[in-house]
């Protein structure tokens, strides 16, 4: 079968005018034109909110005016949740996805505004309701610290501060993180902590090694290592005592180094992280040398007795 087609070398490439000699328009299509009817609809509104941590926010400036907008950053829907909250007693009630219900959102003078429109709320005095939607942006989880903000934000009423995000029972937590877990917003390590318990005694060290870090997406990684620790490093330990012929050797800084650098280095491998980007201690490689089997032969004397 032979295909033969007909190409004028001489018109034009320019897509519009070919998206227009070409498109067909069915009789439906041309009569709902003709009348003007709408050709799409949304609703409800959705109203897109900022998500970033203290001083975090984009900032557009020229030659001339960055040194005024580095100093003073333009307000966002995030500073400006925090001014409601702390100017209308209303505001307080409402998390942050609920305020463009109640508020609009003025561009120009980069505020929320009250309503002037829509269901009169009960109660409130000039206040009126809409169906509109607030909607966070999306947050991946590895930009740790914002994604936290964005799951606080979705469940903490009345904020005026980052810093008031951080307070729970009036101690002011070091991260985002931290109070998420001390308002139980993340899963905590019990059913981690009881799997570890139950492959410390059938497991490997290599195995839990393994299982802590594919599997086991703890809230708090540092405590669940320093728990089974002991277990990780086994085989580093027998190591020592057989190229030391010393049964008596006991776990060190080293030995505990050293299966984090083992860690360390399959978390570079796979997701190209160090330890302390996925919450764990980093460790000493500049000083550990336990494999070196002549300095091992060096240090294992007693140097009391000696």
């Amino acid at each position: 079968m032979a295909v033969f087609g007909v190409e004028n070398t001489t018109a034009s490439n320019e897509e519009v005018t070919q998206y227009q000699l070409r498109r067909y328009i069915s009789s439906n299509e041309a009569v709902w034109r003709i009348l003007s009817f709408s050709i799409h609809d949304r609703f409800p509104t959705v109203v897109h909110l900022a998500v970033h941590l203290e001083n975090g926010q984009l900032v557009y400036f020229t030659s001339e005016n960055v040194r005024a907008r580095a100093m003073s950053p333009l307000p966002t829907t995030l500073t400006e949740f925090f001014t409601l909250c702390r100017n209308y007693t209303f505001a307080r009630i409402l998390l942050y996805s609920e305020v463009p219900t109640y508020f609009t959102w003025n561009t120009s003078k980069r505020k929320f505004r009250r309503r002037k429109q829509g269901r009169v709320v009960q109660g409130h005095l000039n206040l009126y309701s809409t169906n509109a939607l607030g909607r966070l942006y999306t947050v991946h989880p590895k930009n740790a610290e914002c994604f936290y903000l964005r799951l606080l934000l979705i469940n903490v009423r009345r904020p005026t501060s980052f810093q008031e995000l951080k307070t729970v029972n009036d101690h002011v937590c070091a991260t985002f993180c931290e109070a998420c877990q001390k308002l139980n917003l993340l899963e905590n390590d019990a059913h981690w902590d009881i799997s570890l318990t139950a492959a410390s005694n059938t497991a490997q060290p290599q195995q839990i090694r393994t299982l802590i870090l594919t599997t086991c997406f703890s809230a708090n990684p540092k405590d669940l290592r320093g728990k089974y620790k002991d277990y990780m490093n086994e085989d580093i330990l027998h190591f020592i005592r057989r190229i030391n012929a010393n049964p008596n050797n006991q776990f060190t800084t080293n030995i505990y180094s050293e299966a984090l650098i083992l860690i360390e280095d399959v978390c570079l491998t796979i997701a190209n992280k160090s330890l302390t980007e996925l919450g764990m201690i980093a460790p000493n490689r500049y000083s550990n040398d336990i494999f070196d089997c002549d300095i091992q032969r060096e240090t294992p004397f007693d140097v009391n007795e000696l």
